[in-house]
């Protein structure tokens, strides 16, 4: 008899609203979900007057009472921070508003006390805005760890289009991502057995085609391009909500953004990061890297060392560290284990170092 399959438990945000001016409709949103008395904002410096204020403001209009914390870096003290705040007020919802550092502190402090929690993105930087994990300083690993999906996520393109334009571009590296990620996943279950959803593949795959066939109109001030990166990033958040892993949207790519954040830190943000290491391990693959980079130079997102702003050796050094990160995640770099002449040789090739 064969086994039975081991429960799948996927929890999908209720609420997807993406638009010009849909800031506006956070108080009924929260409502509709049965938040209608009590809720606890998170947000920084920059973008409580970005955005987080107007939040308050609209929710306090509505009746809801609501505390909020300013906080500035994605540390471990202050997810401490923040569950501190939402033990003392008691909030029905959480809500962070603004990049991936508040969202993150919001999303794993609130996962951690067991409350609700919705994500009002600030800029399109990456897709925690819409995943289950949440990437924070101070813990014993260099990657994401589980909090929990948003319940609702609000995306104001009015708002968001504001924001520096690396920050979308940054998105779309993380996007492009996925295209590696996938076949490592796909390596995976071949080589380890692994778990393989294909739908959350094909979610995750389906994004980063959006983005590479809307490349040329992904540019700064064009709505229709800033859409289209989000709707990607939320997708890619889902695809992970489904597979109940990262595995779909993370891969060999993200291990060498990791590696290189140990071997050049705070250079440079992670979806650029992401996206030159899709460029180079996707020629590893013999994929369409040329493709991959024409997509990035269009959507103005780095392809080189220099872009990034880090030495040439620092990208080959995280190359080869990169298969250390993480030893239990099968990838394309257990079955090539790169020296130093095989991965300068490699960023060469890619024309990603001189």
């Amino acid at each position: 008899m064969k086994p039975k399959p081991a429960v799948h438990r996927m929890t999908l945000p209720r609420e997807v609203v993406v638009g010009n001016e849909t800031l506006s409709l956070i108080s009924d949103i929260c409502k509709r979900l049965g938040f209608s008395e009590s809720a606890f904002v998170v947000t920084g410096p920059e973008t409580q007057h970005v955005a987080g204020g107007r939040v308050i403001d609209l929710l306090r209009d509505k009746g809801i009472d609501v505390d909020h914390l300013v906080v500035s870096s994605s540390t471990m003290w202050n997810v401490r921070a923040v569950e501190e705040k939402i033990q003392e007020s008691k909030p029905q919802v959480v809500l962070g508003v603004g990049g991936g550092t508040k969202i993150d502190l919001a999303k794993l402090g609130s996962a951690r006390q067991g409350i609700p929690f919705i994500s009002i993105p600030t800029t399109a930087s990456h897709d925690g805005i819409a995943s289950p994990f949440a990437s924070v300083k101070g813990l014993s690993k260099p990657y994401s760890v589980v909090a929990q999906s948003p319940m609702a996520i609000v995306a104001d393109t009015n708002v968001i289009i504001q924001s520096d334009y690396c920050f979308t571009a940054s998105g779309c590296g993380d996007v492009v991502a996925k295209f590696t990620a996938v076949r490592d996943w796909e390596l995976a279950h071949k080589v380890k057995n692994e778990y393989y959803g294909e739908y959350a593949a094909s979610l995750a795959l389906m994004s980063a085609k959006l983005v590479m066939r809307n490349a040329d109109v992904i540019k700064s001030g064009v709505e229709e391009g800033l859409r289209a990166v989000l709707e990607a990033l939320i997708s890619c958040g889902v695809a992970m909500s489904i597979a109940g892993s990262s595995r779909p949207c993370s891969g060999s790519e993200h291990l060498f953004s990791h590696a290189l954040d140990l071997v050049a830190p705070n250079m440079a943000m992670h979806g650029e990061q992401c996206g030159v290491g899709t460029i180079m391990l996707a020629y590893l693959y013999g994929m369409n890297w040329k493709g991959i980079k024409t997509t990035l130079q269009k959507a103005g997102a780095p392809t080189t060392a220099e872009e990034l702003g880090v030495e040439p050796e620092s990208v080959v050094e995280a190359l080869v560290r990169a298969c250390t990160i993480r030893p239990e995640r099968y990838t394309i770099l257990e079955e090539k284990r790169l020296s130093y002449d095989s991965a300068e040789k490699l960023a060469r090739a890619t024309g990603v170092i001189d």
